[in-house]
């Protein structure tokens, strides 16, 4: 069932989906006096058990903070100063703050940023209705736009002056817009992530990024008590068919270093296999539609900025929407596809070097092999190399 009665037939700002894109979407256009429904397919259970990201960047707790949806976040989050990168039985660390000018990332799920702007929402903002499946936009090059949707059994319509679409890929807003008013430019990467949830505290204080012979792993965490952590494998890998025993042997072998660091086992208690690509849609606005966050972008997990992307994005459509509403000017809207296009290349060119740096293709070769470990290297020993990525990493202020 719906957490809302009162289903409005109009609105302003039409916003399909309610992951992390829409929900802040619709929390700052609220905070700005904005109108707008947002429309969900799925249950409210499932909406916030979706696994995804967990490193926010400065700029979206800021954002966060600002909507007043980060109390829960300052009391439970884990504030993190570098990361490491391992290659060769060695680590080195990144330190962000030295090398940034004082930045920092945070480690909180996506399910526990969900879940925070939801309870936001239903006590004080904007309409939002759970398992109402949009199946079509039209009129999307006309000054009304109309999203049908099913809710409840009853087929409806809602009317709006925009409509921005935050469902995804696969979306039906990306269906209303003319295939041949769209580019899309697609990567897909010849390898998966095999990730584990495990009851245990993690191993390390900071995010570990393994580069070995045998593949990527990557050692992150969830909370004090639960470690996240990954393994490069072949696309098309069945995850059930290996043992806990095998996981974490295998991430012994891709994790050892020199010296006494030891990684701590614990129980698995969830699983699956994440295949990587990249994909940027242009322009990101066609009539009065706009794409946010998935629909309009997908990157790689090796650079943490899925979830900062989207949350980028729809801070700058809020800023674009409150100068519309106030003044009547469009400049912000009409500029929206390239100011955000700008900060999802340059994610994009970064979440590409991580992941072309530290996963083995299956073609590799022991020349590209050097060559991985030489800009490792060069990382290690050039203050100019350890700030690029520092920067890239914890990103830049809206």
């Amino acid at each position: 069932m719906s957490e809302t009665t009162n289903i409005p037939a109009t609105t302003t700002v039409g916003i399909v989906g309610a992951g992390p894109a829409g929900l802040l979407l619709a929390r700052l256009l609220h905070q700005a006096g904005v109108d707008c429904v947002v429309l969900e397919a799925r249950d409210r259970a499932y909406v916030e058990q979706r696994q995804r990201a967990g490193v926010l960047e400065q700029s979206t707790v800021d954002v966060l903070r600002a909507t007043g949806a980060a109390a829960r976040l300052e009391r439970e989050s884990i504030v993190h100063d570098g990361i490491e990168l391992s290659w060769n039985r060695r680590r080195h660390r990144i330190d962000f703050p030295e090398l940034t000018g004082g930045s920092r990332v945070w480690v909180y799920a996506q399910t526990e940023v969900v879940k925070d702007l939801i309870a936001l929402q239903l006590v004080d903002g904007a309409p939002l209705l759970f398992e109402a499946q949009a199946t079509a936009v039209t009129g999307a090059d006309t000054d009304r736009p109309v999203i049908h949707y099913t809710h409840e059994g009853v087929a409806r319509t809602l009317s709006c002056d925009y409509v921005v679409g935050c469902d995804g890929y696969h979306g039906v807003t990306r269906n209303a817009i003319p295939a041949d008013e769209l580019t899309t430019y697609e990567r897909v990467y010849p390898y998966s992530w095999f990730g584990i949830l495990a009851d245990v505290a993690p191993s390390n204080d900071e995010l570990v990024y393994a580069h070995s012979p045998r593949g990527f792993a990557l050692l992150s965490m969830r909370s004090h008590t639960v470690s996240r952590l990954y393994l490069q494998v072949p696309n098309g890998t069945d995850p059930h068919v290996w043992s806990d025993e095998r996981i974490w042997d295998e991430l012994d072998a891709r994790f050892a270093v020199d010296g006494d660091w030891k990684l701590a086992r614990g129980p698995i208690t969830q699983r699956a296999v994440l295949p990587l690509r990249s994909s940027v849609t242009e322009p990101m606005r066609w009539g009065r539609i706009f794409l946010a966050g998935d629909a309009a972008h997908i990157v790689p997990p090796t650079g943490a900025k899925g979830l900062n992307l989207a949350a980028a994005d729809v801070t700058v459509l809020a800023r674009a929407f409150e100068q519309w509403q106030r003044t009547g000017a469009s400049a912000g809207l009409d500029d929206y596809s390239r100011h955000c296009l700008e900060r999802v290349w340059r994610a994009e060119q970064f979440s590409y070097f991580m992941t072309t740096t530290l996963h083995t293709a299956p073609e590799q070769n022991p020349f590209d092999t050097r060559l991985q470990i030489s800009q490792l290297d060069r990382i290690s020993a050039s203050p100019y190399a350890a700030a690029e990525l520092a920067l890239n990493y914890v990103g830049t202020a809206l």
